[in-house]
């Protein structure tokens, strides 16, 4: 046979197989699909009975929950139902005490109104007898309401201005035994103890010359020796129609203390030009600097004060160069340091401290005049930078009054300081200030009313004052001076105290015929 017939043959074999395949698997899936259906009612029919049964359990559980929910639910309605009950009795209680409550207060509020209406009718009554009486008085005093009234203001302003006088005669007669005794005692002690000296110093701005051909050699070609000293000194040199002696000014008196050694040393020399000059300033200030350095640590090892910081050591020998009334105050802050030292021992209080506090509380006037402000507020200053005790910064603050002294050491500052400055000798006064104080302290005595003369006396330590007998009581003298005293306190400056001494005279004159 041709080969294409066995083609044909094969294929049509493989398509006969095909065929047969696909009837076969056709039957195979159908058998599948029948028992898949099986298989799904089965399932079904279980789901359904299962369904069933869940919703069955699920009707009775539900059943089950409703029935406890309405039990419980009836429970709490028959608690609630009680507790309403309850609140309702109580309401009925208070409604029951408010309606008693407002009962009584009816009955109060009707008393009250009567009582209120008696009152007013009493005092109706009481105005037309104090009415009538006062009348009844004015006719037998013959005085109004008013002259009444100012007639009773004078007595008493009378009684208890002598009262006040006698009060304060009393308490100040006992304080003045008890104080001024133990006062004198421990001030005399502590002079006495305290040996300083009693002369005043003056503070020297003179140079000497040898000759007045040297004023000549001072001021140089066209002036510039004595421009070139005023420059690098900065004090003004005066050179007048003074014979031999040349004057120096400055405020700054340390400036004016190496100026002063400058010109002493140029004088000396004899060459004067601007480079020598120069060289003779820096040697004075050398000088003038190991000089301060040298005076503060004397001051500080005679006082016994220790621990002082170096600038406050260079302050206080600054001070050497710095005088207050021709007093010079370094001296004067170590007087005071030992009298205070001394006060302090005999009161039983801190030495050291009041030692301390003596020796820094002038410290503001080293540098006076180069800050702004009283010699008090920079040492007040000083004395925080440099970490000083606050005792001590009080006392530097209180030691001329301006602050209200409040511990002892500051005390006794004061009355050391007072001691110092006005003890004879201690300062000097030009006559122009001291007629102008004596002029001052006069005029403020005479200010007050029913003074009729004054007059300063014991160079201004004393004012007597003369008063008019007819315009100022005895009692009423007590309370003048006071008044003059606090007065003078407050308006005057003054070294130590001033004794104010109130005189009243009355004279009766008659001539027997």
């Amino acid at each position: 046979m041709p080969w294409y017939v066995w083609t044909i043959l094969l294929v049509l074999a493989a398509i006969l197989f095909f065929a047969l395949g696909i009837a076969y698997r056709k039957r195979v899936s159908e058998r599948e699909i029948q028992s898949a259906e099986e298989e799904a009612k089965r399932i079904i029919n279980e789901s359904i009975k299962s369904a069933e049964n869940k919703q069955r359990e699920a009707l009775l559980e539900a059943k089950e929950e409703i029935h406890k929910n309405r039990a419980e639910y009836e429970r709490e309605v028959k608690e609630r139902r009680t507790e309403l009950q309850k609140q309702e009795r109580r309401l009925q209680q208070k409604e029951e005490n408010l309606d008693r409550k407002t009962d009584s207060l009816e009955k109060k509020t009707e008393n009250l109104s009567r009582r209120l209406a008696e009152i007013e009718a009493q005092q109706e009554e009481v105005a037309q007898l104090k009415a009538s009486q006062l009348s009844m008085l004015e006719k037998i005093s013959s005085l109004t309401v008013e002259e009444a009234k100012a007639l009773i203001i004078r007595n008493v302003e009378s009684d208890v201005t002598h009262e006040k006088a006698v009060k304060i005669k009393e308490i100040e007669a006992k304080f003045k035994d008890e104080a001024d005794t133990k006062a004198r005692e421990y001030i005399t002690l502590a002079i006495q103890r305290c040996a300083a000296d009693h002369a005043s110093e003056v503070t020297v701005s003179v140079v000497p010359l040898p000759t007045d051909e040297m004023k000549g050699r001072i001021i140089g070609r066209e002036g510039r020796n004595i421009r070139a000293i005023e420059n690098l000194t900065g004090v003004d040199l005066i050179i007048d129609d003074t014979p031999e002696a040349i004057t120096l000014s400055s405020f700054d008196p340390v400036r004016r203390e190496i100026a002063r050694l400058a010109l002493e040393k140029l004088i000396a020399d004899g060459r004067i030009h601007p480079a020598r000059i120069e060289e003779m300033v820096a040697k004075a200030q050398k000088e003038v600097t190991a000089t301060i350095k040298a005076e503060g640590e004397r001051a500080a090892f005679e006082t016994n004060v220790h621990g002082l910081h170096p600038d406050l050591i260079r302050l206080l020998g600054r001070m050497k160069y710095r005088t207050s009334y021709g007093q010079n105050v370094l001296n004067h802050s170590i007087e005071v340091s030992h009298i205070a030292g001394l006060l302090a021992s005999e009161l039983g209080v801190n030495v050291a401290l009041a030692k301390r506090a003596g020796l820094l509380h002038d410290i503001g006037k080293a540098i006076d005049h180069e800050v702004e402000g009283s010699h008090i507020s920079i040492g007040v200053d000083l004395a925080r930078k440099y970490k000083e005790n606050e005792e001590v910064i009080h006392a530097i603050a209180a030691h001329h009054g301006d602050v209200e002294a409040h511990s002892i050491i500051a005390v006794l500052v004061q009355a050391a300081d007072s001691i110092s400055a006005a003890r004879p000798g201690a300062r000097r006064e030009n006559i122009e200030s001291y007629v102008k104080r004596l002029e001052k302290l006069e005029e403020v005595s005479k200010s007050f009313d029913g003074v009729e003369s004054c007059y300063a006396i014991q160079a201004g330590r004393e004012i007597r004052i003369m008063v008019k007998p007819e315009r100022v009581t005895e009692d009423e003298m007590i309370l003048l001076a006071r008044d003059i005293a606090k007065k003078i306190e407050s308006e005057l400056t003054y070294p130590g105290q001033i004794k104010v001494h109130l005189l009243r005279e009355t004279k009766a004159v008659e001539y027997a015929k």
